[in-house]
């Protein structure tokens, strides 16, 4: 089945079925085929360029040139049927042939007038279809044939279905599930600020941009400098957040399950219910549907009351019974079709909220009968339901990729079990901690315990029997799963045919670290030396290999950069590996070639494992490593490797191409601008490149090639190809004698690889926030900031320390903050962890409550309540429980003082991150560090899982404490898991970025709309990438003039963001900033504004208000209040924007002079002349400073001082004919100017860095010539390759004036 996204045709509303989305089509124009051949999601790296596909492609599309034609177009023309259900009037439905009848049945169960079925078939001409053919295979259907819905007999299978379907409508509005974290269910506050939908179907449709009154004051905590931060209204309650209410109670009956003489009557289970009006109700859900009968809570009566109701829907059987129901159920399914479909799919992996409001817990039998069926504790015992998930997993992974339409299948497959088993583990794991799951090896001491449940093994992050005692035990024991899940990351990218991992999710939740694998066939029967067959089972003591797995490895040491190495077993005979040596291969029951224990995968982090003997380079000393840390595991991040070798490549290119240029040889020189132009390229292309160099060259040139080899480390003499021994260092590896040089080349590598983290890495992520192109506003978005360039947590406290000394350290502050932040939250999150696993589930909410006093709340001596004695009974029955794992005392906890707790933390910084934070007291630190509580109490509250309740906190009382044990709502798992990629669709996505770039806005369009789609394929219709997608697509359609179609797909991005993201994250700030300008657009003035009071009021809750983007943020707000005339309120925004662009830019800054002359703008509005001259003034300096005299923005403020000059005089000498000639002089009117919202808008583009430069003709093509002239420099180097294959991309037309397009560093739109 081939999906589309959720532009579905009017009559089919929204599915929220399996992937919430409808499938439709893909259309694929042959015209993409040409200029962008389809690329193999094999490839091992990205790639970045829209020249590296064509390059790439053009082999893979001539390799399957038979299919090629259907690899491209998927016809597809959709086309009405008529739908007849009973009941209701017949209605149309548009279908695609791609479809299966399956979808036709779930748009009728998510219709208004049809969602109270489940159990029909669909039947044409008296012929009943198949649920899971495609409509295009069926005989006779065609435009206008009728299909009936005709209801078919029950069983208890199909009445459960029933019951659970109806109390899911019941429930559609209600956000209980989304608060407590379950069914993939999240939170979505938009609606509420733009009251209802935006798009074209919104309820107000209003033209032109006519000021309807509204009220612009922004609340008291919005203004700039406010000190409030409140809480409550993070997660806003609306009016109706009480749904109506239909029922009292609805649930399974007491008398289930009917006794045999009832079955024999077609009895299927028994409901109970209670009406709105009070009146009780017991229902029988027999074969032929839904009837009253006469038993009572206590009485077992089957007959059928007198009327009995039989209805084939328990709907229409609750509307007869109860007039309340009738009208509040159609109320409700009116409501839940009006709300946007973002708002109800399902999102693919579970997003937690930190805060809820008080719920009410209502009576619910789905969820009662769930909690104790299928979903606990009680192994799943039921036949049918458990689901094998290795062979699920691996299965798909088999699928065939030969073409598009086989690729986008098995993503789709591989992304869905993935989603499938990252929840299941979650779920398995919390029943394990919570103590509900049998272990496996209940006889060992609790800490050795191994659980399974529901086909995935579980084990506990702790050092079982000593296997990383020399490591770092219990540390190690910790870091090791994570380290491992990296490794199943990396070998799940590279996609070898024939070689499996497990399935990995590792869950952190009450204080214990869970690894839950899918389980390899057979191996729970053998003992695990028996089935190792490649790698160690004792860190590198006894190893041994094989010939299929070397085979298998080989083909990933390339991408992985890999050395293949020899190591010495226990008799000192030479073993070959092509990973690390703990790296183990089994073969299971299913003939299949696994590996596991993949955790050094990549090489290890020599400035974090002091070595005898063994010298670092002078960079490294210098900041005082190497430093001794709490495990030997730490390893270099694949995104430092990478770095590392493009680096080193770009030097590579250098060398060479330095030395053939002294060799003054016609053919070198022929080639030389070509060897330096490829600097740029990937260093996945490097070694072929090289090799063709080598290859057509004499003597002399190899030669060179070899130089410039032996100088960056290169394993091969003959080309460009850098791999690492991940075994180097390893204690306990040997290596031969006579492999000395080759190891010593190998050390020298690894420490150039650490000196690189540390010269190179971390001063360009300095540059970068100082330049302002990575913008972090909480610890998530710095951790991924810092992780993207290879930099790892643990050198966080070397970024400050870099921070603090840097010239530019006020620009930086925000950074510093962000770090100082870090630290202390990372430090007492590594103490909340340990304090947590001696709490007993009684006193779970009484001892977090505790901490979170401890560690925020000025209160100088909060008290523990411990579980009232009365419930803890005298006899101790510990025995029997597997919980406490070791024998703490569990009430130690409570004796924690808020002194202690910050000694420990500034300890813990100390000894983890060797950084030392001076304060004793969270006042200390708020005060020296200028932090803000609210974000602290966020950032241990996400990082460890906390919810609490949504209220006003009061951290500065020192008369009562902060919190109390009510307010600790929930404990959440944190879980890390692989996430898979639609590598297909992220290359279509990658070239759109490229072409945007390169000023082909309507090209980047198509493909990014290309790209849109096929993200829909594999992911659904909601996913992380989808909203990165939309924003950019968003971005394009105003850039290219259509508003409405950019408030779409920006409203889309938001909504996704609050789903998938989190309604607080930083991505979801800067929507509402995109969505707001788009909606300011489109005259819709007053939704602008509410969109950008609560994007400020969210960053002010991450952060605070010091920070580069709000100078951004309020710029906006101040704009568009001078839009709608509110002078004084505009003023406050834009000079608090002025300070803090000051502050972060520095005072002679574009930014600056911007904010000097929108402040201008705004006192010019009021007739304040002289401060408008002087800040344009001040505007003026900076650009006549930067530009010189004659520049464009020098001469527009001169003018405009010009102007500002004759309004001041004009002014004063009109007050002067007044005071000299009193009431009676002749004044002459002055002209004031309103601002023009054309005007407004123009400023709102340029500083959300959109800057429209009509281009003529003559300067397009001049454009084009360069973008060829680039191109052809580029490819002349791999001629050597590949024959006049790649053909440049700049080649399509563009006819009459065309916006190009700059994006400036403050839009990150392809962030």
């Amino acid at each position: 089945m081939v999906s589309k996204t959720d532009e579905t045709c009017p009559a089919a509303a929204e599915d929220t079925g399996e992937g919430g989305e409808r499938g439709c089509d893909i259309k694929r124009e042959a015209a993409h085929s040409s200029g962008m051949p389809l690329v193999n999601g094999d490839s091992g790296h990205s790639h970045t360029e829209a020249e590296d596909h064509n390059e790439k492609g053009e082999g893979e599309t001539r390799a399957d040139d038979g299919n090629d034609q259907e690899v491209i177009v998927i016809q597809d023309t959709g086309f009405t049927v008529k739908m007849h259900a009973p009941g209701i009037e017949p209605f149309d439905l548009q279908v695609s042939p791609q479809e299966m009848v399956q979808e036709i049945h779930q748009v009728l169960m998510d219709r208004e007038d049809t969602c109270h079925r489940t159990c029909f078939s669909l039947q044409l001409e008296g012929n009943v279809l198949d649920n899971f053919s495609e409509l295009k295979s069926i005989e006779g259907l065609q435009e206008g044939s009728n299909l009936k819905v005709v209801e078919e007999p029950y069983t208890v299978r199909e009445a459960r279905i029933h019951v659970r379907h109806i109390r899911d409508l019941l429930k559609s509005l209600d956000p209980s599930d989304s608060y407590n974290g379950v069914d993939c269910n999240s939170l979505s506050f938009l609606s509420t600020f733009t009251e209802g939908d935006l798009g074209e179907n919104g309820k107000r449709k209003r033209k032109g941009s006519e000021l309807e009154q509204i009220d612009c004051t922004p609340p008291e905590h919005i203004l700039p400098g406010s000190k409030e931060r409140p809480l409550l209204i993070l997660q806003p309650q609306t009016k109706d957040a009480k749904p109506l209410q239909c029922l009292k109670v609805l649930t399974m009956s007491g008398w289930n399950p009917p006794p045999g003489n009832r079955k024999m009557h077609g009895d299927l289970m028994y409901l109970y219910v209670v009406t709105a009006e009070d009146r009780h109700v017991s229902i029988t859900a027999s074969t032929r549907g839904f009837y009253t009968n006469q038993s009572t809570a206590y009485s077992f009566n089957p007959k059928p009351a007198n009327p009995s109701f039989l209805s084939h829907s328990l709907v229409e059987l609750l509307s007869q019974i109860s007039p309340t129901f009738k009208k509040n159920f159609a109320a409700l399914q009116k409501k839940r079709v009006q709300r946007h479909p973002f708002e109800r799919i399902a999102t693919p992996f579970q997003v937690y909220s930190w805060t809820a409001p008080a719920v009410e817990h209502a009576m619910d039998c789905v969820r009662a009968e769930d909690a104790y069926t299928s979903r606990l504790g009680y192994e799943e015992h039921i036949p049918g339901q458990t689901r094998d998930w290795n062979e699920e997993l691996q299965t798909t992974r088999e699928l065939p990729r030969k073409n598009l339409p086989d690729r986008l299948l098995r993503e789709r497959a591989i992304f869905k079990v993935h989603s499938d088993f990252a929840a299941a583990a979650t779920r398995g794991a919390m029943a394990v901690i919570d103590g509900n799951v049998m272990a496996i090896n209940p006889g060992e001491e609790t800490k050795m315990q191994m659980f399974i449940w529901n086909n995935i093994f579980f084990s506990l992050g702790f050092d079982v029997r000593d296997h990383y005692k020399d490591l770092g035990g219990d540390n190690a024991a910790y870091v090791a799963p994570t380290n491992d899940l990296n490794g199943v990351r990396a070998y799940n990218a590279v996609d070898v045919e024939g070689l499996y991992t497990l399935g990995t999710v590792v869950v952190d939740y009450r204080g214990y670290r869970v690894t839950a694998q899918s389980i390899i066939p057979g191996i729970l029967e053998r003992e695990q030396e028996q089935s190792v067959i490649y790698g160690s089972i004792d860190f590198g003591k006894t190893v041994v290999s094989h010939p299929k797995y070397l085979e298998l490895l080989e083909k990933t040491a390339r991408p992985l950069k890999i050395q293949k190495h020899n190591v010495l077993n226990d008799k000192s005979e030479e073993v070959e590996l092509c990973s690390s040596v703990e790296c183990k291969g089994i073969i299971g029951n299913d003939s299949r070639h696994y590996i596991l224990d993949l955790l050094r995968t990549f090489p290890p982090d020599l400035n974090f494992l002091p070595v005898e003997g063994e010298e670092l380079p002078e960079e490294c000393t210098i900041m005082g490593f190497p430093k001794e840390h709490r495990h030997r595991l730490s390893c270099l991040r694949q995104e430092l490797i990478e770095a590392f070798v493009e680096h080193r490549y770009i030097v590579f290119m250098k060398l060479a191409a330095l030395q053939l240029m002294q060799q003054k040889a016609n053919k070198q020189e022929k080639e030389c601008p070509a060897v330096t132009e490829n600097s740029g390229s990937s260093p996945a292309d490097a070694t072929e490149s090289s090799k063709a160099l080598s290859e057509d060259v004499d003597p002399k040139s190899k030669e060179v090639i070899l130089n410039a080899c032996k100088a960056v480390g290169s394993v091969s003499s003959t080309s460009f190809d850098i791999r690492f021994n991940p075994d180097i260092f390893s204690p306990g590896v040997r290596f031969h004698d006579n492999s000395c040089d080759e190891v010593e080349k190998q050390k020298q590598l690894l420490k150039d690889a650490a000196a690189f983290l540390i010269s190179c890495q971390i001063p360009s992520l300095i540059k970068d926030c100082v330049d302002h192109t990575v913008l972090p506003m909480d610890g998530a978005t710095l951790a991924e900031a810092i992780h993207q360039r290879g930099i790892n947590i643990r050198y966080m406290a070397k970024i400050v320390e870099y921070v603090s000394k840097s010239q530019a350290r006020q620009q930086l502050d925000h950074i510093h903050k962000l770090g100082i932040t870090e630290l202390i939250t990372r430090s007492a999150k590594h103490i909340f962890k340990t304090y947590l696993q001696g709490v007993e589930l009684s006193g779970l909410s009484a001892a977090i409550s505790h901490f979170l006093n401890c560690f925020l709340s000025s209160f100088p001596n909060p008290i523990a309540h411990l579980p009232t004695d009365e419930l803890v009974s005298k006899k101790k029955r510990n025995k029997r429980k597997p919980r406490h794992l070791g024998n703490v005392d569990n009430t130690a906890w409570a004796s924690t003082t808020p002194q202690e707790l910050w000694k420990n933390i500034s300890n813990e910084t100390k000894s983890y991150f060797n950084f030392t934070i001076e304060c004793e007291s969270v006042d200390q630190a708020v005060e020296r560090y200028g932090l803000q509580k609210i974000s602290l109490l966020r950032e241990i509250c996400v990082k460890s899982g906390i919810q609490i309740l949504l209220k006003e906190y009061n951290f500065d009382s020192r008369h009562r404490p902060t919190f109390t044990e009510e307010d600790i709502l929930n404990i959440f798992p944190v879980v890390k898991h692989v996430n898979p990629k639609a590598s297909d669709a992220f290359h279509f996505f990658q070239s759109g970025q490229s072409k945007v770039q390169q000023g082909f806005l309507k090209e980047g369009c198509e493909l990014i709309n290309e790209a849109l789609n096929l993200f829909n394929n594999v992911y659904g219709a909601m996913h992380v990438e989808i909203c990165a997608c939309l924003r950019l697509l968003a971005r394009l359609n105003y850039i290219m003039g259509d508003n409405n179609e950019a408030l779409n797909n920006q409203q889309k991005a938001v909504l996704m963001s609050e789903r998938a993201l989190g309604v607080d994250h930083p991505n979801t700030i800067q929507e509402y900033m995109h969505l707001a300008l788009y909606c300011f657009a489109n005259g819709q003035l007053s939704t602008a504004l509410k969109l950008l009071y609560r994007s400020r009021y969210l960053l002010i809750l991450v952060y605070g208000e010091d920070h580069p983007e709000m100078a951004l943020l309020d710029s906006n707000i101040g704009l568009v209040l001078h839009g709608v005339m509110e002078y004084d309120l505009s003023l406050r925004f834009l000079e608090s924007a002025l300070t803090i662009n000051g502050k972060y830019h520095g005072t002679k800054s574009l930014k600056v002079a911007m904010s000097h002359h929108l402040v201008a703008r705004v006192y010019d509005s009021k007739a304040e002349f002289r401060s408008a001259l002087q800040h344009e003034k001040d505007g003026y300096t900076i650009y006549k400073n930067q530009f010189g005299e004659n520049h464009e923005k020098t001469k527009e403020s001169s003018e405009y001082l010009k102007y500002l000059t004759q309004q001041a005089v004009a002014l004063q000498r009109t007050m002067n004919e007044i005071y000299k000639n009193g009431s009676n002089a002749s004044i002459l009117p002055l002209k004031f100017t309103a601002p023009i919202m054309s005007s407004v808008l123009e400023q709102l583009n340029v500083i959300n860095g959109i800057l429209f430069i009509p281009l003529s003709q003559k300067e397009l093509e001049n454009l084009k010539a360069e973008v060829h002239r680039r191109q052809a420099l580029h490819d002349t180097f791999r001629m050597a390759e590949q024959e006049d294959s790649a053909e440049g991309t700049g080649t399509e037309s563009v006819h009459g004036k065309s916006p190009a397009i700059v994006e400036t560093s403050t839009a990150q739109a392809s962030a």
